[in-house]
């Protein structure tokens, strides 16, 4: 990778996260800290106001207006693939903000990028098995409050058929077994729970906050599922 090519990779990132640190920025691009520091020089040589916060990182000042990101055909066509195993993947309510967002993406393609994905669009297709389909839309709900840490209210049948409802404190979401799983403190059995989501019969989001202030992390609870199902 050239170094301007560099750049645009270093300002495409910086757009994509609050704060990035110098270290990240190093590691990503396979460079050196002292290079990232030249680096960011030459983006503020150029006027892009790059600043940086002690123990965050580099950021871009609010305010600072940045065209459209460009998209090689290559990474467009990676995001074309993609919508279609989102499709078979996830639910209506994620494969209808990932269609839109693809939408934004292929406002800003070249008008023979443009011909080039819409027929690339009409060849590529996913066949899920009757299994993977995801008749319920709360994935997109579960990813809310999971960012903004709110408890969620769900009524839920487990294995036996048995139903219950629940609050839950929702600290991540994990695919395995062939199916979508959401990880939370359970209010009413005081620990983590495994809840699938294909058993949520009804599930809401509310404005309570979470009771814990820290939670396991989801890589430290991946460690309790089994490799093999």
């Amino acid at each position: 990778m050239n170094r301007i090519d560099r750049l645009f990779g270093i300002l495409t990132l910086l757009q994509s996260k609050k704060y990035v640190t110098g270290e990240k920025i190093a590691e990503k691009f396979k460079i050196s800290v002292r290079s990232v520091y030249r680096d960011i020089k030459a983006l503020n040589e150029q006027g892009i106001p790059v600043s940086f916060e002690p123990y965050r990182g580099y950021f871009i000042v609010n305010g600072y207006f940045l065209q459209p990101v460009s998209f090689s055909t290559e990474e467009a066509n990676a995001l074309l693939l993609m919508e279609s195993i989102v499709s078979g993947f996830a639910d209506k309510s994620i494969h209808n903000h990932y269609s839109n967002a693809l939408t934004k993406v292929k406002s800003v393609l070249r008008s023979s990028q443009k011909d080039s994905i819409e027929f690339l669009a009409n060849n590529i297709k996913f066949q899920a098995p009757p299994c993977f389909i995801q008749h319920a839309e709360y994935l997109a709900t579960i990813q809310q409050a999971i960012a903004q840490r709110l408890v969620v209210e769900i009524e839920y049948t487990n294995v036996q058929k048995e139903m219950s409802r629940r609050k839950a404190e929702p600290i991540g979401l994990v695919f395995y077994a062939f199916n979508w799983h959401l990880i939370g403190w359970c209010h009413l059995k005081k620990d983590y729970r495994d809840f699938r989501v294909s058993r949520i019969l009804a599930l809401r989001c509310t404005s309570e906050d979470f009771t814990q202030k820290k939670h396991m992390g989801m890589n430290e609870y991946m460690k309790q599922i089994p490799v093999d199902f």
